[in-house]
């Protein structure tokens, strides 16, 4: 059965984020939740360009995250390599693992300024909508590609839990940035579980008390056990603005700005590296 994930990896996980994307695309379009001030056509342009480059920056690794979970098996690394468990409970462990170490390596990538330099691409859009959640530089796809190899070879993770999260993490990322107004009353439910987009825009504000809370991508309840939870923004969803505030004049951003923002500037130039560590959310 995992050999099979393996194999067709690429074609499921596409199919996944094609659904997801026009689902969302058209949500936002049916029931905006906050009135668009950049074109979406030209930011969706940039958007999907730099996840394409980011995609071709995946194939120059030797492997992907489901095979790491046959070479782990193959070789008996990880917990559920080596002990006896329930194939389905190895699958729902490995799932709620994989979670919170995103959770862990989201903060960490807010907290080192090295790191931050990378994040800023995704948090430098000066919208929010379902191209955001795709939106990375190459460099911290491959980076975070590599920490969760690390932890499937840690958890000895099954493949079928490894292809599950990948497609749910896209998913989720997609739907947390969703310019998509929900019913109060279904946000409320929701969010007692996962990441809703009302929830995540908080982490969008250009307040830094604001962008370092709410760090979860699928499920809430890591910023609620962690402390970095955040139920609304202060200036409200719809006054709020989104980015940060150093490139609040820079709103029509090409994929060559995207791609160069993390070098520009010096380390000591930059606002974590003076700011230091993770203030109280």
């Amino acid at each position: 059965m995992d050999g099979f994930f393996a194999q067709h990896e690429g074609t499921i996980r596409l199919a996944a984020f094609l659904g997801v994307l026009a689902l969302t695309g058209l949500a936002e379009t049916l029931a905006p939740r906050r009135p668009r001030l950049v074109s979406r056509g030209f930011r969706w342009l940039n958007n999907f360009g730099l996840i394409a480059v980011g995609t071709l920056a995946l194939r120059a690794l030797p492997v992907l995250a489901v095979a790491v979970a046959g070479i782990a098996q193959a070789n008996g690394w990880g917990v559920f390599n080596r002990v006896a468990a329930p194939y389905w409970l190895a699958v729902l462990v490995s799932f709620v693992a994989l979670d919170f170490a995103i959770y862990l390596q989201h903060r960490v990538f807010h907290a080192v300024p090295v790191l931050w330099r990378l994040h800023m691409v995704h948090h430098a859009d000066p919208e929010i909508d379902a191209s955001t959640g795709i939106r990375f530089h190459p460099i911290e796809i491959a980076l975070s590609m590599a920490i969760k190899f690390g932890a499937i070879a840690l958890i000895g993770a099954p493949a079928l839990a490894v292809l599950l999260f990948e497609i749910v993490l896209n998913a989720t990322s997609m739907f947390s940035h969703a310019n998509w107004r929900l019913p109060l009353g279904v946000d409320r439910a929701l969010r007692a579980v996962l990441v809703t987009p009302d929830m995540h825009r908080v982490h969008h504000s250009v307040i830094r008390r604001e962008t370092d809370s709410n760090f979860g991508f699928n499920f809430s309840f890591w910023d609620r056990l962690c402390g970095t939870y955040r139920a609304q923004p202060e200036a409200g969803h719809d006054a709020m603005t989104i980015g940060l505030k150093q490139f609040e004049s820079q709103r029509r951003q090409n994929l060559l700005w995207m791609l160069l923002l993390p070098f520009t500037g010096s380390i000591g130039d930059h606002p974590r590296a003076r700011a230091g560590a993770i203030p109280p959310a």
